[in-house]
């Protein structure tokens, strides 16, 4: 099992200084880049003390700097945001700087304040996400792009850098049906979310395959990132206290603007869920456990953990960690 951490800069009740949170952010990646992570993924969020990241190639920029074994990966570019040829110039520069350890991950985003504020329309967001992400690819692969498309045209454009990596290693955040059914039909590798339980994952996660089978492409090999949000204290009690805090403030400042969830929990209360259902939580030993079941029963062989408070952070780094049989990837 490779793991990484979907490193969040959360804000709650602006309490401290903000400053701090990147501090910590830097005190976590030192630890990580020590101890055989594979890679530290960094959330995009705008507009919002629930992640205060609006530049994730600037943070990774700053966190390659820092380290020189931890991977970078983007958890995730929000592609349907950007200028398509600045977002290929942003990663593979960031890729060429970290000396090729860039990972990258895109997502179309679903925060309706984005799009808003972004002068995007929410209802054009897959097929905005969908050709940007072609656009960056082809502008990596091509001396020279020249691409028509639906909501950009270019004629013998020279996109430099080129990523140092060939090919650079690519995920789609892919969540609902529709978009893991597109990212398999395309053959990339997917990203999941942290907001559905493991049994919709494993769900998920067996469509993915048989729709890759089913357009030619080998469900072997992959690394399937698997965002989990992780709640760990000395015992389950106090775990569940930290548990059900992080799932009040997620489904507060963030998961209340997702359609999916919303249609999710109507019947249903949402910080119950995510205590039930979603979040791991426990002591070290419990949570050791339970991650060596999904390995073995649910096929996670990437962890993405996003922990939900720092002695979380500490406690999965000392006692978890060196039970998980986690593969070093540097």
């Amino acid at each position: 099992m490779k793991v990484g951490v979907l490193q969040f800069f959360s804000w709650p009740g602006r309490r401290g200084d903000l400053q701090q949170v990147y501090a910590r952010a830097m005190e976590r990646i030192q630890i990580m880049d020590q101890n055989g992570y594979d890679a530290i993924w960094v959330a995009e969020h705008h507009f919002s003390t629930y992640s205060v990241c609006p530049s994730i190639h600037m943070m990774g920029t700053h966190f390659a700097a820092h380290t020189k074994n931890l991977r970078i990966g983007t958890g995730v570019s929000l592609a349907a945001f950007y200028d398509p040829l600045r977002l290929a110039e942003e990663v593979a520069l960031l890729d060429v700087l970290s000396g090729g350890r860039v990972n990258w991950g895109a997502g179309s985003g679903f925060d309706p304040t984005e799009f808003r504020a972004f002068g995007v329309d929410r209802k054009e967001r897959y097929p905005r996400f969908r050709e940007n992400v072609d656009i960056v690819l082809n502008a990596w692969k091509a001396e020279r792009l020249t691409y028509h498309g639906q909501f950009h045209n270019y004629e013998d454009i020279e996109v430099l850098p080129k990523p140092l990596q060939n090919p650079m290693p690519v995920w789609m955040a892919a969540s609902s049906p529709d978009a893991i059914r597109w990212s398999a039909e395309k053959g990339f590798s997917i990203m999941m979310d942290p907001h559905s339980s493991m049994e919709d994952i494993a769900t998920k996660r067996q469509m993915y395959d048989t729709t890759l089978i089913e357009n030619g492409f080998d469900p072997h090999g992959r690394d399937i990132p698997v965002a989990r949000l992780l709640a760990i204290a000395p015992s389950d009690e106090q775990a569940r206290r930290v548990a059900e805090s992080g799932a009040q403030w997620t489904t507060a400042s963030y998961a209340k603007n997702s359609l999916s969830l919303k249609q999710q929990e109507v019947a249903r209360d949402p910080v119950q869920r995510y205590v039930d259902d979603v979040i791991l939580w426990g002591s070290p030993e419990k949570v050791a456990d339970l991650l060596l079941r999904y390995e073995a029963e649910k096929q996670l062989n990437y962890l993405l953990c996003a922990p939900l408070s720092h002695e979380t952070f500490q406690l999965f780094n000392d006692e978890v960690l060196p039970r998980l049989s986690f593969t070093e990837n540097h």
